[in-house]
């Protein structure tokens, strides 16, 4: 295991793109730490036992793991819920700690009984709308931060709150949390080489400590090592336990979901595969010691990720090493992040927000099913102002039930609801025979059967990966597809898309009125594929398929 670790080949492109995602990772598990209700040192705590061990143990070389805005939220909640329990926070670490270890500990079941082979069939609606409700949760509880105020710990308190804004609101602090949001979204244009949520928590700070204006900050952060935090781990009053298990719960899933789709995307940019399994099972090893020193659990993190990649990082030394420097800012810097505002915190926190709310599937309610428009809405909002565990719950659930509704249905008028061939092997049909046997070096022909729900998309976007490199054109028969959900359509838009970054060009025919509408009505008709490319009989797209091909000859 180690060696692919220790892995010196690509030594200079490791060290910067390490480097320079532990310099994007810093601001943010500061931000992270004190959102969580922990504190800075926290977030700090968290980014390096999870950032180090996830990066040795896990399965995705690229991969910089760290203290996410989805699993701060949930771990805001549950240390509000603990405090709620206990009476106070130094009598509620063992419930949190204890929740934060069993998490990690789900995790690595998760990875030995290969639980992300059903990770995967999750509903697009269900995931947008719980990570839509994430992005308004960071949004709403840093509105009191971001002028100087308290803030409560729950979204609806937050909101009855608001008239204070305009009665106690610190003048300064919003000045600092305004000049952050500006240099966030402005520094990039200038410099995209130096991460601008760090320019904007140095340069603020520094502005903050030097003008002396009366802001709260940070407060005293402790340096050097962690020590280990074992104190009434296991020794909680047993009441907590079902509160232990259920947090415990929904910070593996979160947790193992966010990762994956990390994992996924560093895929798409190194073009290699990750190992799910072994994923979790680093994601788990991590956070399970960082409850054991105190910090905030993580996961994979999409910007440190994408930062390091860029930058070079392509084994896992990068990511061991992004963790090591936030372990030696611990050791050596740790007490000049005492007098960061935490209007600054918010200040960067609440971009963030933004950027986790899923505009794209919001932007498509008005076109997507009714019922997939229906789930988003309930799990946003129950999510945002409600428990986030119930969200999931009653999103997956609802989804279930209109799927089994839907399907009923189709087998009720009689349509086909057959599975997904793989490309491997799959046979033409009789009306394909004689072009098949001419081009088949060239093009592909796939078959699609009955409504293409939620399960149909990984599977999907795995097989258009494996396509032959001497595939030109990819031609998709939607004869028998009488319905396409939100999930089902994403898939397919991804899936062009990466049919699109290898030149394969995409031929659709045969489509029937509601998959025709969706696609059309999301762009994926024409701005994906052009209406030219569009054909109801299947001979008329092979008389297009003919004459593209002549231009290969």
């Amino acid at each position: 295991m180690f060696k692919d670790v220790f892995d010196f080949n690509n030594i200079k492109g490791d060290v910067t793109g390490g480097l320079v995602a532990g310099v994007v990772a810093l601001p943010l598990a500061l931000a992270f730490g004190v959102q969580s209700g922990l504190g800075a040192i926290a977030g700090l705590y968290g980014a390096i036992a999870v950032g180090i061990l996830a990066a040795i143990f896990g399965g995705t070389a690229t991969q910089a793991s760290g203290p996410t805005g989805p699993m701060t939220v949930v771990s805001a909640a549950l240390v509000a819920n603990a405090i709620e329990v206990a009476g106070s926070l130094q009598d509620a670490m063992g419930i949190i700690l204890l929740s934060f270890f069993i998490g990690g500990a789900l995790q690595i079941v998760f990875g030995l009984i290969n639980i992300a082979g059903y990770i995967k069939y999750f509903p697009y609606p269900v995931i947008s709308g719980f990570m839509s409700g994430v992005g308004l949760i960071i949004i709403i509880l840093q509105i009191c931060p971001f002028v100087g105020l308290d803030s409560a710990k729950s979204t609806l308190k937050v909101m009855a709150d608001l008239p204070r804004l305009f009665s106690d609101v610190n003048w300064k602090a919003l000045v600092l949390g305004g000049m952050t949001v500006v240099i966030y979204y402005l520094f990039p244009k200038i410099n995209k080489a130096v991460p601008s949520p760090l320019v904007a928590l140095i340069a603020v700070s520094v502005f903050a400590y030097f003008i002396q204006w009366d802001v709260p900050i940070i407060g005293e952060i402790p340096s050097g090592l962690p020590s280990l935090q074992l104190d009434g781990l296991f020794t909680i009053d047993p009441s907590a336990y079902f509160l232990v298990l259920e947090y415990g719960m929904v910070l593996a899933v979160l947790g193992s979901i966010d990762s994956l789709l990390t994992s996924v995307i560093a895929d798409n940019m190194t073009k290699t595969k990750h190992n799910s399994n072994r994923e979790l099972i680093g994601q788990g090893i991590g956070n399970m010691v960082a409850a054991l020193i105190g910090g905030i659990p993580g996961a994979g993190a999409t910007k440190g990720t994408v930062v390091n990649i860029n930058s070079g990082g392509r084994t896992r030394l990068s990511g061991t090493l992004h963790g090591a420097f936030l372990l030696t800012i611990l050791l050596g810097l740790s007490s000049l992040a005492a007098f960061i505002p935490l209007a600054v915190l918010a200040g960067i926190l609440i971009p963030i927000g933004f950027k986790i709310i899923d505009l794209k599937g919001l932007r498509h309610l008005k076109v997507v099913p009714r019922a997939d428009a229906a789930v988003l809405i309930l799990v946003l909002l129950w999510t945002t102002f409600g428990s986030l565990i119930q969200a999931v719950g009653i999103g997956v659930t609802l989804a279930a039930l209109l799927f089994m509704k839907r399907a009923s249905d189709i087998g009720e008028e009689g349509m086909q609801a057959g599975t997904l061939a793989g490309f491997d092997g799959e046979k033409p049909w009789e009306d394909e025979l004689d072009f098949f046997e001419k081009f088949k070096d060239q093009i592909y022909i796939k078959h699609l059967y009955g409504p293409l729900f939620f399960g149909f998309t990984s599977h999907f976007q795995n097989q258009v990966k494996n396509i032959d490199e001497g595939v030109k054109i990819l031609v998709i028969r939607m004869d028998r597809v009488p319905y396409i959900d939100q999930s089902g359509v994403y898939a397919l838009e991804n899936a062009i898309l990466d049919l699109a970054l290898k030149n394969i060009k995409v031929v659709i025919t045969g489509l029937q009125e509601q998959p025709k509408d969706l696609l059309t009505s999301i762009d994926i008709i024409p701005d994906l594929v052009p209406e030219t490319q569009v054909f109801l009989h299947i001979e008329d797209s092979f008389n297009w398929v003919r004459t593209h091909l002549k231009g290969f000859e």
